[in-house]
């Protein structure tokens, strides 16, 4: 199989796009009248979340087959001491460190995709809910051994609750409004 694309085009143009199906598919807001909570109530409903499950499930494969991280030229966001993403060679060097990690990270979006297939069986709200959260952290995870590994250590703080947000123009906040305690 000839990949048309590289990874960094495949998660923007299909798998994030695809994955949007159900982690849009139950929230809710507040608004002057109170929380008003969004969630599938018709069969389009579900079934707009289901193309989302089908399409992540088999789609994630496609980072199994070789193909460049980033569009040629692209280097992320990896310039400069500090830089907040790793570039294509330092991801494609880790890839290759652990063969194995990375199937594994592919395996658990894939094992969401399947989480997601069962829920929409069951037209269960809550049980969506919850596998938008496993979503959420399966795609965290792999972000943050591949593109950004250096928010690891302030993510950890925040599922921890060792980090408290500050309002804009505190004493003490840094630039993303992330306090330690």
């Amino acid at each position: 199989m000839t990949p048309v694309v590289s990874v960094k085009e495949l998660m923007a143009s299909m798998i994030d796009p695809v994955a949007d199906n159900i982690f849009d598919a139950v929230w809710w807001e507040i608004t002057p009248k109170g929380r008003v909570e969004h969630q599938p109530k018709t069969d389009e409903d579900w079934e707009k979340v289901k193309v989302g499950a089908v399409s992540l499930a088999e789609g994630i494969y496609l980072l199994k087959v070789p193909r460049p991280l980033t569009p040629s030229g692209d280097l992320n966001n990896s310039a400069g001491p500090n830089a907040p993403e790793l570039s294509p060679t330092a991801i494609k060097a880790k890839i290759d460190k652990d063969p194995v990690l990375w199937d594994a990270k592919i395996q658990a979006l894939r094992n969401v995709g399947l989480e997601v297939l069962e829920v929409v069986k069951k037209k269960d709200v809550k049980a969506l809910f919850d596998a938008s959260g496993d979503l959420d952290e399966a795609c965290e995870a792999c972000h943050l051994e591949y593109w950004y590994p250096g928010d690891k250590k302030a993510v950890d703080e925040y599922k921890h609750g060792r980090v408290t947000f500050e309002k804009p123009g505190t004493m003490g906040r840094s630039a993303t409004g992330l306090k330690k305690k």
